[in-house]
């Protein structure tokens, strides 16, 4: 087979240069997958990948058992409605802020987009970690590299090709089900992904099901589905045709340079035989995990992994020639040598991202630690009683912070207000925790000069700080007004 298919099913449809971007370079004109056989990549900047993704593995696996003042550093518990982001809890009334959160990651993203391009695709992005880090170097250790993986596809299912692909398949199937219960621990706790599974799927069948099937998802997309996750699924993919202009920072072949390509000739004066220092050796083909030339241009496909630069160095190194032929750089860079700029439009998104971040970090300083609400219970009316209107009222008290609170409550306006406790007037509150209660609260009839008279009530701590109040009102008697 020749070194330049880098696909299932042999030879595909050459297809019109300028009609190239109108397909996915992962399907042939008829619709057909190519499937892509990558060449194991080296050099510089996959060391420098594999270092990331070591890095950020160990931070996916380590996260779950890791907490913050007792409290687990993430945890989205939908079911329950338990939200602990960096060891502090989130609650539904905070909802707002993770809202302004997602905004200012989108605004971020836009930015971080206009300027690099997909880098996050290549270096970040958890689709290609697992992909490239873990199931591709699994193929490697079992199958072998490219030529040795297309010819075992090629062969019949014999011995080898039997007892090859049921190994991967199966060593699959079980980092799948890991992954999956390290993602369920950042949904329900470390703990209880380990009681269930000491329980058993019989005393926990819907948790087994839903396991079951979260593990067959993540198997094929890593079996089979592969790089059409990023050119047919993922919506930043499609976003950044849309975001990218020819000051941004890709993967580029430098066409000025590279053409006219042709092969090697040992001793040749390229530039006097009009040839440029492209070889035509298709190592950046057969390296890419999408199957694209990148010397076609910048391409929906390419995901910046940079697999291409580092097969492109190694040769103009055996060849004598510069290094960079494919590099980080932009298109003016490329086609009208202008040096990279921190344009305008990038200057403004990065304005507009430091205001939502600080907005962001001064909401959650400002979150308060404590939480009150105070409501009179349905069906429930004044009294009046020794020259005092009484009303009741439910409380309920959440306390937002990591620590232990004893708090107070004291009637803020209007004056003259008194409250009496069934029990001790001084409250505490454990930790992320919800505290309820009644309490009864009086004025001097001469207070009170409305049916509905609004009042405020204020929550103190030991220090005697107020840390919270809630409005609400107090019920009277009817007074005619003159």
């Amino acid at each position: 087979m020749s070194e330049d298919i880098n696909y299932r099913g042999g030879q595909g449809q050459v297809m019109d240069p300028e009609t190239f971007r109108d397909s996915v370079g992962t399907m042939d004109q008829s619709g057909k997958r190519k499937w892509v056989f990558p060449k194991k990549p080296s050099g510089k900047y996959t060391n420098y990948r594999y270092l990331a993704s070591i890095f950020l593995l160990i931070v996916y696996f380590a996260i779950p058992f890791m907490k913050i003042n007792g409290n687990p550093v993430l945890l989205i518990n939908i079911l329950e409605r338990e939200f602990f982001i960096f060891g502090q809890p989130f609650y539904p009334q905070d909802f707002f802020i993770l809202a302004l959160g997602a905004i200012a990651s989108i605004v971020f993203i836009i930015l971080f987009t206009v300027v690099f391009g997909r880098i996050f695709c290549g270096w970040i992005c958890p689709q290609t970690i697992f992909m490239e880090m873990i199931f591709r170097k699994i193929e490697y250790a079992i199958e072998g590299d490219r030529n040795k993986q297309m010819r075992l596809d090629n062969q019949p299912w014999n011995g080898e090709k039997i007892w090859k692909r049921g190994l991967k398949w199966f060593i699959f199937a079980i980092i799948s089900l890991i992954i999956t219960h390290v993602m369920f621990m950042y949904i329900v706790g470390y703990k209880e992904v380990f009681k269930i599974m000491r329980e058993g799927p019989f005393e926990h069948p819907t948790n087994f099901l839903v396991m079951i099937l979260f593990t067959a998802a993540f198997y094929f997309v890593f079996a089979w589905f592969r790089e059409q996750v990023c050119t047919l699924v993922c919506p930043y993919g499609r976003l950044q045709g849309v975001l990218i202009d020819k000051q941004t920072i890709n993967v580029f072949y430098d066409f000025k340079r590279g053409e006219n390509r042709s092969k090697w000739r040992k001793g040749e004066d390229r530039k006097a035989a009009g040839k440029g220092d492209c070889i035509d050796c298709n190592q950046c083909v057969v390296v890419c995990p999408t199957g694209i030339d990148i010397r076609n241009g910048q391409q929906l496909e390419c995901v910046n992994c940079t697999a291409c630069i580092d097969a492109c160095d190694e040769v103009m190194v055996k060849t004598g020639l510069p290094k960079g032929l494919i590099r980080y750089a932009t298109e003016d860079e490329i086609e009208r040598e202008v040096p990279f700029k921190f344009t305008n439009r990038m200057k403004a998104y990065s304005v507009v991202l430091m205001l939502l971040i600080g907005f962001l970090g001064f909401l959650l300083y400002n979150r308060g630690a404590m939480e009150a609400k105070f409501l009179k219970p349905p069906g429930t009316s004044y009294i009046v009683r020794d020259g005092k209107i009484h009303n009741t009222y439910s409380y309920t008290l959440l306390n937002k912070t990591n620590t232990k609170k004893v708090v107070t409550i004291k009637i803020l306006e209007p004056k003259h207000g008194e409250i009496m406790f069934n029990g001790d007037s001084k409250i505490t509150i454990e930790k992320d925790k919800i505290t309820r209660g009644t309490i009864s609260v009086s004025f001097p009839e001469k207070e009170i000069q409305k049916t509905k008279q609004n009042i405020t009530i204020g929550i103190y701590d030991e220090k005697g700080k107020l840390i919270d109040e809630y409005a609400t009102f107090f019920e009277g008697p009817f007074k005619l007004q003159f």
